[in-house]
């Protein structure tokens, strides 16, 4: 056993052992003899010389390496004059040596398990470094690399240089230096280590270095908008040569790191420069540079802010200018302000699709700025005086016209007109459409439905509806776009009720006809549901002809017996007929006039060739003075007619003119022309825009507006209180504007007056300590 033991001590072995590990890092051949006997051999001096022959291998196998990194090195720096050579030399000795750093540790896995006081048949963890081969990488790291890694980053970077200029050299050299900086780390927590702190950091280094000399120069020689092209080219490229160079494994973020560092360089430091291009390239419409200066901007922190706010001015600045610049055409015209608006909008969204790609932060603003043109009421301004003494409180300010052209030209769409007419059934729907898409940007959405109301209420009841399918249609298309749920289905009852009266039209008909009375096929009654269609101001006392105040009775006593409890409330205002106006130049005409206009004209039914004073009309018509002066002047001026229904003093120039001792008389020589020819038959409608409102109900209309909202900013702060229990009141407005958006949109004195009714009225209160904060009172 001694004897054994003296033949397995390092000095006895080593010398029998190193021409193998010579020839290992050196990379010649190596037979399998001295392949195995190298394996027993470290095996037999651990195991036999425990506590002084590993070390001794482990010191003697450093030697050996730190020679032979010395050798290498001496070779490498031969080149040194020349970058290319030098880069190649380091990369063919590293080469060898890396690959040797895979094979010469295998023999001395023994040595490792002893040095680091672990079994002979323990396992290394699978990402712990060899301990030879970190001590191969760590003599490689602190000798050649240490001596020469500043030149060789220098002559890597030099390359590097000189293809940003254009020179051609083979890439694989830097890619090699790359690779080793990689390889070389020992650190298995961070292999990217060395890579990180040397080869990267000089990469981005020189990158910076080479763009802050050359970006300046070009910007000044070639100005802003070539500067951009070659701004955005260098981008790319840079990128691309990153990715080629620059280590992308191991999670890796060297290509990020660089592009950030180009940004900075090639566009965040000329940010202000190249912004102020932008208002007038968006006002030319350059989209190509604009989407090009959009790429650029995208990059850098809050870049595209300054844009968005030039969007924003430039549409806000540009839609008013048109707007004022069409206002005499589009005052008078509700079709050409809403195709204006449109053509704005379509504008702007090709501006924002071209130049932007439809980037949600760009329509946002598109949408912001659009929705100011809308609302404006420097074109268009609607007063909504209030008189009621409950609200007169709450001022109001000038609203936009908008909604209610909206609504007329609507009704121009639905309505038998020259327009719809002309207009196939998918174009109507696609401006209706069109109108809905508008009617989205509108603050208050309240005045649209008033006027969409009464309009669709005189088509109903005058059936001039060109198409019923899109009268219905339109009212679901208002439930999808976000109307009010209780004014959509007012709508809907009102379709449902025309349907009812048609079936007990019929029923009534055929009762009357049974009973041979021929008239009752020239009446059409309908009945209202009055929640959904008026209210009780609307009613308005008129004489009828005896022949209609006859069927009133018949018509209560029908209904009363078809539903017992419902009271019938006649409307005169909303009534309309047709009657055969005959005179002594031998004409016959049927005129299709409102009741109101029937009432007067019957005055005269027995006494065609008197004058009938004004004051006489009042006494015989029982109409309230506006009403009646609205009619007469219906009659004497009505503008479709070169000659008049009734005639009058010449010297009337408005209704406001008629005195009680005004006289009107028929013309007996009233003809129609037609073609440039007297026609002595024919058909006239004179109800025109059907007057279904009254004065004071237009004032009642104006005060159920604004009651309206106090009531829904009142609903909607409980609503919210209830929710939330304490809220600050900013953020009590910021929810209030949310819930309301769609119907108005309410100013901070109509919030502040409704906060402090609610408050009065112990709905809520202010915390004791901070005013600001408001909770609720159940």
């Amino acid at each position: 056993m001694l004897g054994q033991q003296g033949q397995c001590k390092f000095e006895d072995k080593w010398p029998c052992m190193r021409p193998t590990v010579l020839k290992l890092l050196r990379q010649e051949p190596v037979s399998r003899d001295e392949w195995h006997y190298l394996f027993e051999a470290v095996h037999s001096v651990c195991m036999w010389d425990e506590k002084e022959g590993p070390p001794k291998i482990y010191k003697a196998l450093e030697e050996d390496i730190l020679d032979f990194i010395r050798n290498a090195q001496t070779r490498v720096l031969q080149h040194k004059e020349d970058s290319a050579l030098l880069i190649r030399a380091y990369i063919a000795e590293w080469g060898k040596f890396f690959t040797q750093c895979n094979y010469l540790p295998m023999p001395f896995n023994q040595l490792e398990a002893n040095l680091s006081g672990k079994l002979h048949n323990s396992t290394q963890k699978k990402d712990q470094e060899s301990l030879v081969r970190k001590l191969m990488l760590d003599s490689w790291n602190q000798s050649i690399f240490c001596n020469i890694k500043k030149r060789l980053q220098d002559s890597a970077m030099k390359l590097v240089h000189s293809e940003r200029n254009g020179e051609a050299f083979d890439s694989q050299l830097v890619i090699g230096v790359r690779e080793s900086y990689v390889n070389l780390s020992s650190d298995t927590e961070d292999k990217l280590k060395i890579y990180r702190e040397n080869f990267e950091k000089a990469y981005l280094e020189a990158t910076e270095s080479f763009f802050k000399m050359k970006a300046p120069r070009y910007l000044e020689e070639n100005g802003v908008q070539n500067y951009m092209s070659f701004a955005d080219s260098k981008l790319k490229e840079e990128e691309l040569r990153a990715r080629r160079y620059l280590e992308t494994g191991y999670g890796c973020n060297s290509v990020a790191a660089l592009t950030e560092c180009c940004v900075r360089v090639l566009v965040t430091d000329f940010k202000e420069t190249i912004l102020q291009e932008c208002a007038d390239m968006i006002k030319n419409n350059e989209t190509e540079k604009l989407r090009l200066m959009f790429s650029l901007m995208d990059r850098v922190p809050d870049g595209i802010t300054p844009m968005l706010s030039d969007l924003e001015k430039h549409i806000v600045e540009q839609g008013l200018a048109d707007m004022m610049s069409a206002a005499q055409a589009i005052t008078s015209d509700s079709e050409k302000y809403v195709e204006q608006l449109l053509d704005l909008f379509n504008r702007f969204s090709k501006l924002v699709k071209d130049a932007f790609l439809d980037d949600p932060r760009f329509l946002t603003s598109r949408d912001k700025a659009y929705r100011t043109v809308v609302n404006d009421t420097s074109v268009f301004r609607l007063e909504i005086p209030v008189k009621n003494k409950s609200i007169a409180g709450i001022k109001t300010q000038p609203e936009s016209k908008c909604p209610e052209l909206l609504a007329n030209y609507c009704d121009m769409l639905l309505r038998k007109t020259p327009l719809s007419k002309k207009l196939a059934s998918e174009e109507v729907e696609a401006k209706l459409h069109d109108v809905l898409l508008v009617l989205k940007y509108v603050q208050n959405k309240d005045v649209f439905m008033r006027y969409h109301k009464a309009h669709l209420t005189r088509r109903l009841i005058l059936d001039t509806s060109a198409d019923n399918e899109k009268e219905e249609n339109m009212v679901e298309w208002l439930r999808e776009v976000g109307m009010p749920a209780d004014y959509v289905n007012k709508l809907a009852r009102m379709f449902q009720d025309i349907k009812v009266s048609e079936d007990l039209n019929v029923e009534f008909k055929d009762i009357h006809r049974n009973n041979n009375e021929g008239i009752a096929d020239a009446i059409n009654i309908k009945i209202l549901n009055a929640g959904a269609w008026a209210r009780s101001s609307d009613r308005v006392s008129v004489t009828l002809p005896r022949e209609l105040e006859d069927y009133i009775p018949q018509v209560e006593e029908f209904y009363k017996l078809k539903h017992n409890g419902r009271k019938l409330q006649w409307h005169h205002l909303m009534s309309n007929g047709i009657i055969t106006f005959c005179n002594d130049s031998g004409g016959k005409f049927d005129l299709e006039v409102t009741t109101f206009q029937m009432g007067v004209l019957f005055a005269w039914n027995q006494r065609p060739y008197e004058k009938v004073s004004y004051e006489s009309l009042r006494l015989a018509t029982e109409l309230p003075d506006a009403e009646l002066r609205k009619t007469l002047w219906s009659l004497v001026a009505f503008p479709k007619l070169k000659q008049q229904i009734l005639l009058c003093s010449s010297d009337i120039k408005s209704p406001k003119d008629f005195v009680d001792v005004t006289v009107f008389w028929v013309n007996q020589k009233f003809t129609m022309i037609k073609n440039g020819k007297v026609q002595k038959r024919g058909k006239m409608n004179l109800v025109g825009r059907l007057q279904l409102s009254t004065e004071k109900s237009k004032e009642e209309d104006n005060e159920g507006i604004m009651q309206l909202r106090v009531l829904r900013v009142q609903e909607a702060v409980v609503k919210i209180m209830k929710m939330r229990k304490r809220i600050t009141n900013a953020a009590l407005q910021t929810e209030l504007v949310e819930i309301l958006k769609n119907m108005f949109l309410p100013s901070k004195k109509l919030i502040k007056e409704q906060i402090e009714w609610l408050i009065e009225h112990k709905y809520m209160k202010r915390d004791g300590d901070n005013i600001n904060m408001f909770i609720y009172m159940a």
